[in-house]
This record gives structure tokens, C-alpha cells and sequence, in this order.
């Protein structure tokens, strides 16, 4: 089974088990609800999550945000807490920003070349680009390949552009692999936009965060609104963490890409997280 198909699967689990999870849906459910059989399932969600449909279930308990709201009194720590992420991707990479200039962004890109491609990755199919700076564009397609290459090019109409699948398999490699490397991102935003996008990595690789809690780290606390729009522009998917942002009451919002995928790459980032700890590895810091 390839990693799209894969996912599709587990997100139709992963939403079942969200919908459910009060009363512990027993296997035999969750693998009817994946359409495999019991061992298959089991054996295809441990190699996606590294754990067990039963553990992870386990990890979504009402009962673990309970606990946490009534020791610390957070409800974003709380949905943190029954399961919605933990540690993540963003700890294990070192993330640096490289944004266009404000002058590159009123230039549309002119005297940019971007390599862009297409790869799988455990989310569905990426489409990605790189400029000589690092990474520019990151998103998950859901609409062909010819239309997210039209999404891609309106974003940077003046720039050149030169097409390398093995830009998108390196950059799958890169962010959805336990281990990693440096990753730059090299943005195209306003001034305003990419000063959330750097708040977003920083709050993000921390936890989940809100919107006023990213107004308030720019220094804009009654710019919630605008900070909501700059994370809807975000172009640069999983690893300008805007799946992390919740809403204050801590449900999921909105995503750009489908609140199902939103819901899957958190599971995915507290399984791998929860994985970690498990062997005793302690992730490295965003620098």
C-alpha cells in the first residue's frame, strides 16, 4: 500500500476514533472502519504511528485532559494533553527562516528560479518548491497536479520555473522522516505575514498555540484577525506548523488543507513523540 492510500485509511480511523473515542471503540470496529482485517489493520497502524491502534486510542482519553485541567488550567495544554500532539516534527529539525526581501516579494519573484515537484509523503501527495535560499512552498495536493501548479505559480508570477521531482522527494524525506536534517525556508510574504510564520515555528514547536497567543508574541495582541489571515496565507504546510494553531476553547478550527488531515499529522506527531520517549530519545531544540 502505497503512503497516499495509507493515509486515507488512517485518517477515516483517526476521525472515527475522535467522534468515538468516549467509548473506546474496540478493534474489531476500527479495522472495519479502515476496511482491512484485524491483523492487517493492526499491523499497517503501528507502522504508520509506531504504535498500537489500542495504546494510541489510550492516548486520546478525556480522562488525561481532566487530569491536566484541573492541575494547570489550560485548556490548550489540555487538548495537548488527550492527544492532539506532542513534541513533533519541529524539535528533531533545525529550522531556519530566509525570507524574500520585502523588495523579491513586490517583484513577484522576478530573478527567482524555483525547482518544484511532486512526492508522496504519509499525508497524501506534496508539491514543493526550492529556490537557491531553501524551501519556498509546501503543500498537500487534493486537486491534481496541473491545478496545484497553477496555485503555485500565482504565488510567485514572475519567478522562473523548472520542474524536478526530486526536489519534492528530498523535502518528503527531510520533514516527514524520524531523523532530519537542517531545513531552511525561504518564504514569500509580506512583512507582517512572515513575522507570524517565524512566531508560528517558534510557539509551534512548543506545543499547540492560538491566535491571540501568536498576536501577542509579534507584539500585535489585538491583531488576532490579521494573525488569522497570515496563518491561512501560511505556504509553507507541516513545517510552518499551522496545524498546530487551535482554537482558545481548544477544538481544532479550521485548516487549509482539511481538518481531517489536521487531525491526522497531530495523532501522527504525538505517536512519534510518544515513540521517542519511549526509547529514551530526547529531541534537540528549534534553533
Amino acid at each position: 500500500m502505497n503512503e497516499s492510500a495509507s493515509f486515507r485509511r488512517i485518517e477515516k480511523v483517526i476521525a472515527h476514533i475522535d467522534r468515538n473515542h468516549e467509548r473506546q471503540p474496540r478493534l474489531t470496529e476500527l479495522a472495519r472502519v479502515a476496511g482491512l482485517s484485524v491483523f492487517h489493520f493492526s499491523r499497517e497502524f503501528r507502522r504508520w504511528a509506531g504504535l498500537s491502534p489500542t495504546r494510541y486510542l489510550r492516548t486520546l482519553s478525556l480522562e488525561a485532559a481532566k487530569r491536566e485541567l484541573d492541575e494547570r488550567g489550560s485548556v490548550l495544554t489540555a487538548a495537548w494533553a488527550a492527544g492532539l500532539s506532542g513534541g513533533g516534527r519541529l524539535h528533531d529539525l533545525f529550522v531556519q527562516f530566509e525570507a524574500v526581501t520585502p523588495g523579491e516579494y513586490k517583484a513577484g519573484g522576478a530573478g527567482i528560479t524555483l525547482r518544484h515537484g511532486f512526492a508522496g509523503s504519509p499525508f497524501g501527495r506534496i508539491h514543493a518548491a526550492s529556490s537557491e535560499r531553501g524551501l519556498a512552498y509546501l503543500a498537500f495536493v487534493d486537486r491534481g497536479d496541473e491545478r496545484a501548479t497553477v496555485e503555485l505559480k500565482a504565488r510567485w508570477p514572475r519567478a522562473e520555473f523548472i520542474r524536478d521531482d526530486a526536489v519534492a522527494a528530498r523535502v518528503a524525506r527531510q520533514a516527514f522522516s524520524e531523523r532530519a536534517g537542517r531545513i531552511v525556508l525561504a518564504p514569500m510574504g509580506t512583512n507582517f505575514q512572515v513575522k507570524v510564520w517565524e512566531a508560528l515555528v517558534d510557539l509551534g514547536s512548543r506545543g499547540p498555540t492560538s491566535y491571540g497567543e501568536l498576536a501577542a508574541a509579534i507584539g500585535s495582541p489585538s491583531a488576532s484577525r490579521a494573525v488569522g489571515q497570515a496563518v491561512g496565507a501560511n505556504p509553507v504546510a507541516f513545517l510552518i506548523p499551522c496545524h498546530r494553531v487551535l482554537r482558545r476553547d481548544g477544538a481544532l478550527g479550521g485548516y487549509h488543507w482539511g481538518v481531517e488531515r489536521k487531525r491526522a499529522m497531530l495523532a501522527w506527531e504525538h505517536a512519534t513523540a510518544a515513540r521517542s520517549r519511549g526509547a529514551g530519545v530526547r529531541a534537540a531544540p528549534v534553533a
